[in-house]
């Protein structure tokens, strides 16, 4: 891969291939490598020091694979250490290379999806307590009352494959109508999770018809591509040979390429990734 300067894409498990997805499909010609912490997720409840020091090795292998620029496609590691990686490891890094997250480029368009100006956010609970939507969505749209929901049940719900089934439905109901019962002028819903995406037609059964359920993975594809076409020196640097390489943290790669094609909506082969290495 000496030659090759992919786009690098984290996430801490399988959620940020919604993303990747998206992003492949909006700039096709670009080289890619995505990597799955998933020996080590969820991250939903874990501290900001712990978030941070496990995103930031993942941010650093990436690197060495050529990757100038990192993509954080995963709401709680934007949330716990996107601050910190933007304003000191990089500086110690290289100030060249740029890593960009997921709820700023959301935040930035969100309110204007809605006409009563109330939305509610769902995400883990690593997500909501950062309160990092409300403060960004604050900064851009200052008239959008936002409310907030922690669904910590989804992502297991997801990953052990139970959210098609019967049984999922009593936990979805239960925290789209804890979000609802926040405000009754709530008109659009913001998957800030990007495992969510997988339940999005669940969840628009137990909604009004007057909701709206907004997913992240084109807001985020197109604000990249945006995000390049005003930084010519990083896009020109980038390769462009229309590859995808996956890679996970844990050494049962058939496991994670099961699992990854039902967000990816492809087939996945996937390698070991030794983080400790790097």
């Amino acid at each position: 891969m000496a030659d090759n300067k992919p786009i690098g894409i984290f996430d801490s498990g399988y959620g940020g291939l919604t993303v990747f997805r998206s992003i492949f499909k909006e700039l096709p010609d670009y080289d890619y490598v995505y990597i799955g912490d998933t020996a080590r997720a969820p991250y939903g409840n874990r501290s900001f020091q712990t978030i941070h020091q496990y995103t930031w090795e993942c941010v650093q292998w990436l690197f060495k694979q050529g990757c100038p620029l990192v993509i954080l496609a995963c709401n709680t590691a934007s949330a716990k250490a996107l601050r910190n990686i933007q304003q000191i490891d990089l500086k110690n890094e290289d100030p060249a290379k740029r890593v960009l997250g997921v709820i700023r480029p959301t935040a930035q368009v969100i309110g204007n999806y809605t006409q009563t100006q109330e939305i509610g956010v769902l995400g883990t609970k690593g997500t909501v307590q950062s309160e990092s939507y409300k403060i960004e969505i604050g900064n851009f749209f200052p008239g959008v009352k936002v409310f907030q929901q922690a669904c910590p049940l989804w992502v297991p719900l997801i990953e052990n494959g139970e959210y098609d089934k019967p049984g999922a439905n009593y936990f979805v109901k239960q925290y789209l109508d804890q979000v609802l019962a926040q405000s009754t002028n709530i008109d659009t819903l913001l998957l800030a999770c990007t495992h969510y995406p997988l339940i999005q037609q669940k969840i628009m059964e137990y909604l009004p018809k007057n909701i709206q359920v907004v997913s992240q993975g084109d807001i985020v594809a197109k604000s990249l591509a945006d995000y390049l076409q005003r930084h010519p020196e990083m896009e020109t640097s980038i390769s462009r040979n229309k590859t995808q390489q996956f890679f996970t943290t844990t050494d049962d790669t058939a496991d994670f390429d099961h699992y990854a094609e039902l967000f990816f909506s492809a087939a996945v082969k996937s390698s070991y990734a030794d983080i400790n290495n790097c």
